[in-house]
């Protein structure tokens, strides 16, 4: 793989790369291994909605707009 980095951003890896005693790849690479795994994320967003307590709704549609209609004023 071949990535171009404009000049402002090259500097500031080699930067880091020389403060830390390695290359540049290898700033990038931990750069890349630092990012959160996406599908970590999504399961653990998952989770936290499929454990909320239930909430109770009216069948009738007319409560639910009124419902919202007062959450919506006390904002």
């Amino acid at each position: 793989m071949h990535l171009l980095l404009d000049e402002p951003r090259y500097r500031k890896i080699a930067r880091v790369a020389d403060q830390q005693g390695v290359s540049v790849a290898e700033v990038i690479r931990l750069a890349i291994d630092a990012l959160p795994e996406e599908d970590g994320r999504r399961r653990s967003a998952i989770d936290a909605i499929l454990a909320a307590p239930r909430i109770p709704l009216s069948a009738d549609p007319a409560d639910l707009r009124r419902e919202l209609d007062d959450a919506r004023t006390r904002v």
